[in-house]
């Protein structure tokens, strides 16, 4: 059962808890570090015989969703951003409510609200002074004065959307240690209004201060199917909808950023980043025909480049496919996307987007991406999220595991329509995990049958690594299920000779399923080899494996 209830400690407290864990968070930097080869692609591997690689999907959690809408405020659940602090254990959990015309406010109809666990399963909603809440509607005919609201929208042409959220310990200025973006509608210097991504600060997560710099970037609005402009006219349009008794507004931008946003601190290029939604044109050269995925940077958090399409839908995709967004997380030395592919339920001429499944992706630049596992959902679907999963870019790293928190939908994926108010409508925030590092593994095909064998061997493989310097390291584990047979390591020099002592005969066979199943030798440890760079060749007996470790 989710509970609701207020904070447990005083907020003073929280902030010397949050200082205190900076402090231990520089003292961590000191101890030995380890370099973690994933074996999602060959990027490690020089090459490999007898193998394929399997991707693999994530565990729901069978009680989903870890946070139900039970606020009258909550009409629906989706965009979610959340932080572990590893010292104290805490997850701070940020999501988008919808609450619709509940509350006649606009600046009420999209909301952030907070949640908070000290287990990342059953979450509290601290009901805060912060921000109230009026409604008419029943069964919630009341008025809130205390809500669990952190963050309000401006009130614009359109509706706030999205709130991602960064925690930066290292940030000099205490009150900008929490970072969001998030869309939504504001004027500029000029007072012209526009779409745009919007920055807010916190110092603890809870009380923010918008940007006065919103908005920070313009994004197109509007425009389906109209032809590009020339570059000398006005972007901004207005018409009277005489059918529906109001001013239509639309910004007609090209190669624009959407409705969404996701952003990370990209540790290679030393940015910030978004990777979002961006419009392409129609097959006739008409605004808004799909979603493709961009990725725009930042040195400051406030000023963005422009857009640069990196991927998007190919000719081995259904022909109705888009990408609503693209996440992206940078994880040992990989950058990962969970990618929202969007599709209508049926192939239908004409029948509206409104399905979403997660693909992950994989990039070692972060511009150039792979697409192994079209065919794999990475996040299963459960009854609530049955229209559409919401991913973002704060997976939780745990010891043991990666846990994956998302947003999900039962009614359409866009908006939901009709669907959004009836009483069946369900929407949360769920969690699913994956053992860690075990995004992809290498296991031996069934049967090896080449003529150049002197006989057919089954479920036998083997991966050689690129050269290594070995030269500082202590200790080499192995990330593997090998419950069914075995796997035993051997070296060899960089010009491809078994070395002395570290063959595969001298290797002792890592057996059973372990996340760091230490290598060990008979006779040779590390130190016994000369100084050079070697490569790492895993014999896989009826076995799988994720990833080596090595450890200096």
């Amino acid at each position: 059962m989710l509970r609701t209830k207020r904070l447990r400690f005083p907020l003073s407290l929280f902030l010397v808890c949050l200082l205190a864990a900076v402090s231990i968070g520089h003292a961590e930097d000191a101890k030995p570090q380890a370099r973690t080869l994933l074996l999602v692609d060959d990027h490690h591997i020089l090459y490999r015989a007898g193998t394929k690689r399997v991707f693999h999907q994530t565990s729901a959690y069978a009680e989903n969703p870890v946070v139900r809408e039970d606020q009258p405020w909550e009409l629906a659940i989706a965009w979610s951003s959340i932080h572990r602090n590893p010292q104290t254990g805490i997850y701070q959990l940020w999501y988008q409510a919808y609450a619709g015309g509940r509350d006649p406010r606009k600046t009420r109809r999209c909301v952030v609200c907070y949640a908070e666990s000290e287990d990342g399963i059953h979450f509290t909603k601290p009901m805060l002074k912060l921000h109230d809440f009026k409604t008419d509607r029943k069964p919630w005919e009341d008025s809130f004065p205390e809500t669990n609201i952190v963050l309000l929208a401006s009130g614009g042409y359109g509706d706030r959307y999205c709130n991602s959220v960064l925690f930066e310990p290292e940030e000099t200025d205490p009150g900008r240690r929490y970072k969001m973006l998030y869309y939504d509608f504001s004027p500029d210097d000029k007072k012209q209004e526009w779409p745009g991504w919007h920055a807010a600060f916190s110092p603890d997560g809870i009380h923010w201060s918008k940007s006065p710099r919103n908005p920070l970037n313009q994004t197109a609005y509007g425009g389906r199917t109209l032809q590009p402009l020339f570059a000398e006219e006005d972007p901004y349009k207005e018409q009277w909808d005489k059918r529906k008794n109001f001013m239509r507004k639309q910004w007609l931008l090209p190669l624009s950023m959407s409705d969404a946003v996701d952003v990370f601190y990209d540790p290679k290029q030393k940015e910030y980043a978004v990777y979002g939604k961006c419009w392409l044109n129609g097959p006739d050269g008409g605004l808004a025909w799909k979603h493709a995925m961009a990725r725009s940077s930042s040195k400051d958090f406030l000023s963005w480049s422009a857009p640069e399409i990196v991927c998007s839908p190919d000719d081995q995709d259904a022909t109705n496919t888009e990408f609503h967004n693209s996440p992206v997380f940078f994880y040992n030395d990989c950058y990962f996307c969970l990618n929202q592919i969007l599709r209508a339920r049926g192939e239908a001429v004409g029948a509206k987007a409104d399905l979403m499944h997660i693909e992950l992706m994989i990039s070692r630049d972060g511009i150039h991406w792979e697409r192994p596992c079209r065919d794999l959902s990475f996040i299963p679907q459960q009854p609530f999220s049955s229209g559409g999963i919401f991913t973002n870019a704060t997976p939780v790293f745990l010891q043991d595991s990666i846990r994956f928190y998302y947003g999900g939908y039962t009614s359409g994926a866009i908006g939901g329509g009709s669907k959004l108010t009836d009483a069946s409508q369900q929407s949360g925030v769920g969690l699913a995990t994956l053992p860690l590092d075990r995004f992809a593994g290498i296991r031996p095909v069934e049967l090896s049958a080449q003529s150049t064998l002197k006989k057919p061997l089954k479920n036998i493989g083997q991966v050689t690594l690129k050269p290594l310097e070995l030269k500082d390291i202590r200790e080499i584990t192995v990330n593997a299920d090998a419950t069914k047979g075995k796997i035993q390591v051997e070296l060899l020099t960089a010009a491809g000779f078994r070395v002395p002592g570290f063959t595969k005969t001298d290797a002792k066979p890592l057996t059973g399923d372990s996340l760091t199943h230490p290598v060990v030798w008979k006779k040779q440890t590390l130190k016994d080899l000369p100084a050079g760079k070697y490569m790492l060749r895993l014999h896989l007996d009826h076995a799988e494996v994720f990833a080596v470790t090595l450890k200096n």
